[in-house]
């Protein structure tokens, strides 16, 4: 089971991404909107109570973004960080607020508004007691394999201009 919790409202766009992601691995998940700023209490009882419910929280967060690291500093679970894109400053924000935890409170990153890959990280932390599960992720990094595989034959075969025609219809 994952936990995924956003600041705000404005973040489920991204972050349904991870949703959708996790469905195609038939992995069980929860979603929240907690504002770690706005509602630190709550905060603080969804991420103390995460142990007992969860094997990994995918957390998004923009601007401030504390929410990840806040999390990681409260449960022992692995927390996934999803910098969200922000007007103001490209989501960079974010991301070095994610990253740049103290000693001892790892969050592990992925890219702005890469909630897919967040998934795909805690399928791959889950599959780690689930050889079930550790099938379905090698069967989707074999997906992707073939996907480049197709595109790199047909960009071979009918040559670039005709490709990028193609791509752009």
């Amino acid at each position: 089971m994952v936990g995924i919790v956003m600041g705000s409202d404005s973040d489920l766009g991204i972050m349904k991404a991870a949703m959708e992601t996790l469905d195609k691995f038939g992995i069980e998940y929860e979603v929240t909107i907690i504002s770690a700023h706005r509602m630190p209490d709550v905060f603080y009882e969804y991420a103390k109570g995460a142990e007992a419910k969860y094997d990994v929280l995918i957390a998004g967060a923009g601007g401030a973004a504390h929410l990840p690291g806040m999390a990681a500093a409260i449960t022992p679970i692995p927390v996934i960080g999803v910098p969200i894109y922000t007007k103001a400053l490209g989501g960079v924000d974010s991301l070095y607020s994610i990253v740049q935890m103290p000693s001892g409170i790892p969050v592990a990153t992925v890219a702005i508004n890469g909630a897919k890959n967040a998934a795909i990280l805690a399928a791959k932390i889950i599959s780690v007691k689930d050889p079930a599960l550790r099938e379905k992720v090698k069967a989707y990094a074999a997906e992707l394999k073939d996907g480049v595989m197709a595109k790199k034959e047909k960009i071979e075969s009918e040559g670039y201009k005709k490709y990028y025609e193609d791509m752009n219809k």
